[in-house]
């Protein structure tokens, strides 16, 4: 992952709303989720969701397909996790640090 590409993750993710919506989709899976659904959840307008989807868009972290008349919207995994492995990549300097089971880094 290139680091501009990080940076424009990082920064979409730093707003709150936007932060959350991921997250939603994240727990959404492959299934998504329609704009009506996040607006609903969040109880937010239509339009500042639509603001906030347009920027996550464009930072790579989720995807957006055309069902019949709905928008269903997804986590972008490959990019989420490039995202996270870009983070950790130097961890331990370069050393396997993580042990079976365990949920965070051992250094």
């Amino acid at each position: 992952m290139e680091e501009n590409d990080v940076i424009r993750a990082l920064a979409a993710l730093a707003h709150g709303l936007r932060l959350r919506v991921f997250r939603m989709l994240v727990v959404a899976g492959p299934v998504g989720l329609t704009p009506g659904a996040i607006a609903e959840q969040l109880d937010i307008p239509n339009a500042t969701l639509s603001f906030h989807l347009k920027e996550l868009m464009h930072a790579g972290l989720i995807t957006q397909e055309r069902d019949g008349r709905s928008l269903i919207y997804r986590a972008a995994y490959a990019q989420m996790n490039g995202l996270l492995g870009y983070l950790t990549e130097n961890c331990c300097q370069g050393q396997a640090c993580l042990e079976p089971g365990a949920d965070s880094c051992q250094c």
